[in-house]
C-alpha cells in the first residue's frame, strides 16, 4: 500500500497543490518531551524543489516547530486527500527557521502571499517522501479559510506582536528555545 521515493515527483507536486491544509509534526529529542502537531491552512506552502518546500509560518500561540528545528531539526508535512482519490502524502526531512530581516529571508518571501502575522519561514529539505492509501480518511468539503488569526494580527500591529513574540513564542513548552527566542534573547 505506501510506497517510499527519494523526492517528490511531480504527480505529488500536483497532490500538494489541490490540498487546503497540511500538519507538521516535530519532536524533541527527549522522550519527556512534547511532540508537536499543527495544522496549517491558507495559500502557505511552496515546493521549492524536488527535494525543497518551505511554508510562511503565523503568529501562533506557542512555537514548538522552531524550538524542535533548533534541537534536531526533524520535522515531517502530511497532506492528506479529504476531496476526490483517497491518499495521504508524507515529506519527511530537515528543517530550519528563516527570520523576517535576514538574507535568506529576502530571497524566500517573494514567493509568498505576506498574511498579517507571519513571524517566520519553515524551510524543509526534504530526504524521504511516503504516499499510504487513505482509505480510512472521511471525505470533507471545503468552504473556505478562516480569518480570525490574521484579523487578530493586523489588529496587534507590529510592536505588539512582538511583544507577543517574547512572551509566546521564544521557548517551546518543554524549555527549548526558539530560533525567535534566539533573536529577542531567552532570558
Amino acid at each position: 500500500m505506501g510506497k517510499s521515493f527519494p523526492s517528490m515527483l511531480p504527480e505529488h507536486e500536483a497532490f500538494i497543490a489541490r490540498q487546503h491544509m497540511f500538519f507538521v509534526g516535530s519532536a524533541p529529542l527527549s522522550g519527556e518531551g512534547h511532540v508537536n502537531l499543527s495544522p496549517k491552512g491558507h495559500d502557505v506552502l511552496r515546493i521549492l524543489s524536488p527535494n525543497g518546500a518551505a511554508y510562511l509560518d503565523l503568529t501562533g500561540s506557542g512555537n514548538e516547530t522552531s524550538a524542535h528545528l533548533e534541537e534536531n531539526g526533524r520535522i515531517t508535512l502530511m497532506f492528506m486527500a479529504v476531496e476526490g482519490p483517497p491518499m495521504i502524502l508524507r515529506l519527511y526531512g530537515k528543517g530550519h527557521v528563516v527570520l523576517p530581516g535576514t538574507e535568506a529571508w529576502a530571497e524566500l518571501a517573494p514567493r509568498f502571499t505576506m498574511l498579517p502575522g507571519a513571524r517566520q519561514i519553515v524551510v524543509i529539505d526534504v530526504h524521504e517522501v511516503k504516499t499510504s492509501c487513505g482509505f480510512s480518511v472521511p471525505f470533507y468539503k471545503y468552504e473556505g479559510e478562516r480569518t480570525t488569526l490574521q484579523k487578530w494580527a493586523e489588529k496587534q500591529g507590529e510592536d505588539d506582536l512582538t511583544a507577543y513574540h517574547r512572551q509566546k513564542n521564544r521557548i517551546s513548552m518543554d524549555g527549548l528555545v526558539t530560533t525567535i527566542g534566539q533573536r529577542l534573547g531567552a532570558e
